[in-house]
Parts: C-alpha cells; sequence; structure tokens
C-alpha cells in the first residue's frame, strides 16, 4: 500500500538542516525537471527584487498581500536550512496525520516506504527528504512552464506507475494535486496499480431527514486520521474492499462507490456526523 498525500500550504519555518541535495531526494531522476521549476519560480521572484511587496510574483503565486514572506524565502531556496518533509509540513492533515509520531514508532520503516508527497515544487516526495521552507501549488502556472500540475504528469507517471505497480493507492490528496499522477494503470495490465480515493461527507438531520455533503477544509484532518490509523497499525489492504474493511474496524463510517472523475478508480467516502 502507498499512502499518496498533498504538501500543506503553510510550512513549519526556518531548520537547522544543510542546503537541499537534489541527488539525495527521493526519485533522484527527477532532478532535472525539479532544478526547471525552481529555476523558473527564482526567475519569478527575482523579478520582484525592487518590490518589497513582490507584487506580480504574487499574483502568479496566487498569495495575498501579507504573504511576501514567501516571495522572499523563494528567493533563497538554494541555500537555506532544511527540515525533512515529515517537520517541514504542517497544518489540519499533517497534525492528525502525526508523521514524526508515524516515524519513530514501530511501524516507522513500513511509514517511510509508504508515503509519498506530491509538491509543486519537487513533484514528489518521501518523508525523509530534507527541504527548505517554500510557497509553490500544484495549480500555479510559472511562465515558462505553465501549469504545474501538467508539467509534473509529464515526469511522474511513468516512474510513479513502475514504482507502485501492484500495489494499493490511498489517495489522500486535495484537488490540485491529483492530476499531476494518475495512478490507474492501463487496461490489461494485470500486476498494475488500483487507486482509491478518499472522499468526506457529512450527515446530517434536516427535517427528519438524513442528507450528506462534501466537506471540504475539514476532509483534511479526517483524511489525515485515516492515513494514521492505516500506517499506525501497519494494515497492508490489497484491494478496496480489504482496505473498507480495514478501515471499518478501525472504527470508520465508511462506504465505497465508483468515482466518476478517476475512470476506473474506486471511491471511499468517509461518513462524519454533525
Amino acid at each position: 500500500m502507498f499512502v499518496l498525500l498533498p504538501p500543506s500550504a503553510g510550512k513549519a519555518p526556518a531548520g537547522n538542516g544543510p542546503p537541499v541535495d537534489f541527488s539525495r531526494l527521493t526519485f533522484p531522476d527527477l532532478t532535472w525537471p525539479r532544478e526547471q521549476v525552481l529555476a523558473e519560480l527564482e526567475k519569478v521572484c527575482a523579478d520582484d527584487q525592487g518590490d518589497p511587496a513582490g507584487t506580480s510574483a504574487r499574483e502568479i503565486l496566487g498569495l495575498s498581500a501579507r504573504q511576501g514572506a514567501a516571495v522572499t524565502a523563494n528567493r533563497e531556496l538554494r541555500h537555506a536550512p532544511t527540515l525533512p518533509a515529515a517537520q517541514r509540513y504542517t497544518g489540519v492533515l499533517y497534525d492528525a496525520l502525526d508523521l514524526p509520531g508515524l516515524r519513530s514508532g514501530p511501524s516507522g520503516l513500513n511509514v517511510t516506504r509508504s508515503v509519498l508527497i506530491f509538491s509543486g515544487l519537487w513533484g514528489v516526495l518521501g518523508i525523509d527528504d530534507v527541504i527548505p521552507d517554500y510557497r509553490l501549488s500544484m495549480d500555479v502556472r510559472l511562465p515558462a512552464l505553465g501549469r504545474l500540475s501538467t508539467f509534473w504528469r509529464g515526469h511522474l507517471q511513468d516512474p510513479l506507475r513502475e514504482h507502485t505497480r501492484g500495489h494499493l493507492l490511498v489517495d489522500c490528496r486535495s484537488a490540485a494535486y491529483a492530476p499531476a499522477f494518475r495512478g490507474q494503470s492501463p487496461a490489461g495490465d494485470h500486476r498494475g496499480t488500483r487507486t482509491v480515493t478518499i472522499r468526506v461527507l457529512r450527515e446530517r438531520s434536516v427535517e427528519g431527514r438524513r442528507e450528506r455533503s462534501v466537506v471540504s477544509h475539514h476532509a483534511k484532518a479526517a483524511r489525515g486520521r485515516v492515513a494514521h490509523a492505516l500506517l499506525a497499525n501497519d494494515v497492508h489492504p490489497e484491494s478496496p474492499a480489504e482496505l473498507v474493511d480495514a478501515l471499518r474496524a478501525q472504527g470508520f463510517h465508511v462506504e465505497r462507490s465508483p468515482d466518476a472523475h478517476s475512470g476506473s478508480a474506486d471511491q471511499i467516502d468517509v461518513i462524519e456526523q454533525g
């Protein structure tokens, strides 16, 4: 089993590790496209050197006026201090997931092998990869590269399909990151990959009827809890049906349904009351 995660918009600042070394990141064959993205990001942010507010860079990166510090951080990426990805990424999903705790627990080695974090800057990372603070979403369009989800799809699809072949993929990514890698293997590949997307629904009573609605922001925490339960208990489902059974055994209310947006991929709905 592999768990596919988005990064977090907010990140732990600074760090105490050496500058990033592309050759030591997971999937070192991605060094060239990583260099391309970083060089273009540096160019975008350097164009704002004379403007403390970084107006044009903020517009391209989708940042608010109060996030000018992110532009400065992006200018200094090559020489900035680093942290492992397990510590760098923060926010509600990562708080619920607790990667540092999982990494130091009895299933730590399996966690390291099983988690893949998608990134607009790095493509995909492992949790032990040491990276600087940065800000670059996968849905950003960089002038020379276009939308990053499209750029990365061309570089990630084949190596990740090979890396995950024969394993179940539990997809906890947000919408901006899903297009960068579609895990389903081509038809007829019997050793291929099976992907299950995790959707979160809230069920509540409205005038005596039970109604469900898709959860947005709070879905991150629910996906974090799902991933934590699977990894902490060293669960290795090999099919969507086994995944449903494993999550129900952990106390989740889940239902399985086809995912209309992912072809033959499955979707598991996590139902929360409230």
